[in-house]
């Protein structure tokens, strides 16, 4: 059973936001529910549709920051790239011919259990909140209003500078 669930607490307050994120918790869920040995072809299939799903998640957020005036080596985006890294890692170890280690894909699995709400309530929240600030239409990907001066660098937030 995932030690991760959807939760109130979890909401951002961005419909988009957080309909993805309860989507990316039943994927995670999905795939803790085979983490047992024995269960390696459902636990891989279904870590890599985890992983085709959070490809696109945060690729839906880089999107968002670009249009909103984040710079390209922003430390949302940066963390987004080493989770994924991590992510497709765990998944070619996995398939290995000569030797598949599910060890590290199980390690994943339970890790992103614990780092999502944290990213969730300080990243994406500061996300969400710079989103609504700027007025970013996601459908057209326009601001109603300019972004700041000055790309921004940080997560969005004030806890990092921006």
């Amino acid at each position: 059973m995932s030690t991760l669930a959807w939760t109130d607490d979890l909401a951002l307050q961005h419909p988009q936001m957080d309909l993805t994120h309860q989507e990316f918790i039943e994927l995670l869920a999905a795939a803790d529910a085979v983490l047992a040995p024995g269960q390696e072809a459902a636990l891989l299939a279904r870590f890599d549709t985890l992983v085709a799903h959070t490809i696109e998640h945060f690729g839906q957020e880089d999107r968002w920051m670009q249009a909103s005036g984040f710079a390209p080596e922003n430390c949302h985006s940066f963390q987004h790239q080493a989770v994924l890294q991590v992510m497709q890692e765990c998944a070619r170890r996995a398939r290995l011919t000569d030797a598949p280690d599910f060890e590290p894909l199980r390690i994943a699995v339970r890790e992103l259990a614990v780092w999502f709400p944290q990213h969730a309530k300080m990243m994406d929240a500061a996300l969400a909140q710079h989103l609504e600030s700027v007025g970013l239409d996601i459908a057209s990907g326009q601001c109603a209003q300019a972004p700041a001066a000055g790309a921004i660098t940080g997560c969005g937030g004030s806890s990092c500078g921006g």
